[in-house]
């Protein structure tokens, strides 16, 4: 039954009217602009979590653009640090210009983590589709040698991530996903349950190998899975944290993971293309139906 609404859905999308949208999307993102972020973000630190902020949008064209969302992070940062919020940042490369040229990135990327080390802060690059993996990692890498307060996300449905793990160092930080682009069955795991299976796999060796992973699902099932895996290997709780999406509901889970302290932060999303946002999430949720349904008439979760 949820399937057939699921199909049903993402064909009827460019006939649902935008407010309808707007209604949907309310829950997963906070608000258009930085006031309303950075209210947002106290809302999630008074509860007890911690959070990171992104500004929606990606594939950004034009060099001036690109500029004014890389000031645009700059001046997040200040007005993190000035209201002594709990909070980091994560970008996307494309956001910030690797689809003009290596330069404009280059220099975006840098301006954004030198404010971050300017306030004692941290930067997440965020992984894209597959074309842009190896473009990510190696931007990382050059930036982690100027200073570590950057990591990067590992996608558990991609073939290559155990191996992209294991050339990372001791130290290094990464958020661990199961991925949301839809890939070529050659270099991904199609199969929920494989997915879930590799997810596990490279959650051990980044502990293993003394990485810091952000364990990042909102699948109560697979986060049950990785705190035994935790448990087993003895690892100290301030070797990783777990991460959820603003607005997923998630039953009880957010409250058992804080009455048994474990480090939780809320990925918060929000700015003026929340249109766009909004609308990729629905196509590539596989649930979208039961979260419709939960979003109109589920008042159980965190926020």
């Amino acid at each position: 039954m949820f399937s057939l609404f699921n199909n049903i859905i993402i064909k009827t999308i460019p006939f649902i009217p935008k407010s309808v949208i707007r209604i949907i999307s309310n829950r997963y993102i906070a608000g258009t602009n930085d006031n309303d972020a950075i209210e947002t973000i106290r809302s999630v630190n008074d509860r007890g979590l911690l959070a990171t902020i992104d500004i929606l949008g990606e594939h950004t064209v034009r060099d001036n653009i690109a500029e004014n969302i890389t000031n645009n992070y700059i001046e997040l940062f200040n007005k993190i640090k000035a209201n002594k919020l709990n909070c980091n940042i994560s970008i996307k490369p494309s956001h910030i210009g690797s689809d003009i040229n290596n330069k404009t990135f280059n220099k975006n990327l840098q301006n954004i983590h030198e404010k971050a080390s300017e306030c004692n802060n941290f930067l997440r690059l965020d992984m894209e589709s597959s074309k842009l993996t190896d473009y990510t990692i190696g931007a990382f890498k050059k930036r982690y040698e100027v200073d570590k307060n950057i990591g990067i996300v590992i996608q558990a449905y991609l073939h290559r991530s155990i191996k992209d793990i294991e050339k990372l160092n001791e130290g290094m930080n990464i958020r661990l996903c199961k991925g949301i682009y839809n890939e070529s069955s050659k270099i991904s795991f199609k199969n929920p349950e494989d997915i879930n299976k590799n997810y596990l796999k490279l959650l051990k060796k980044a502990l293993k190998n003394k990485i810091y992973v952000g364990i990042a699902t909102h699948d109560t099932t697979l986060i049950q899975s990785a705190i035994r895996v935790i448990d087993n290997l003895e690892i100290e709780k301030k070797c990783f944290e777990f991460q959820v999406l603003y607005g997923v509901p998630m039953g009880n889970t957010i409250n058992y993971l804080l009455e048994n302290n474990y480090k939780t932060r809320v990925y918060i999303p929000y700015g003026m293309n929340w249109y766009d946002y909004s609308i990729r999430r629905i196509k590539e949720n596989p649930n979208i139906s039961k979260y419709v349904i939960k979003n109109l008439f589920n008042k159980n979760f965190y926020k």
